[in-house]
């Protein structure tokens, strides 16, 4: 079953392939993406790797936390799952109740 990495502090020019070729001395990577903000289109300097079994994903942390980048320590573990938020500029109970006046 595939794990899920976060990698923290990306230099911000490294691109998904790069992350791809990186973890791939660690096993068989299955994706990896970096994440992008959505209005600039730049790096968020962070990104989530999947590999192949949980001893590949161990082998990669050991590898890679600490490892250093373009003068930046990656930080890397187990990806947590996300917690459900509202979405970012619209909160439906503010116009909810502006409606009911």
């Amino acid at each position: 079953m595939a794990v899920r990495l976060f990698i923290g502090n990306l230099p911000y020019k490294t691109t998904s392939q790069d992350l791809n070729d990186l973890f791939a001395q660690a096993g068989t990577v299955t994706s990896a993406d970096v994440v992008m903000d959505r209005m600039t289109g730049r790096s968020r300097g962070f990104g989530f790797v999947e590999m192949e079994s949980d001893e590949q994903a161990q082998n990669a942390i050991a590898q890679f936390n600490g490892y250093e980048i373009e003068g930046r320590k990656l930080v890397v573990n187990i990806a947590r799952p996300r917690e459900d938020r509202p979405q970012a500029g619209y909160d439906s109970t503010v116009y909810d109740q502006r409606e009911e006046r």
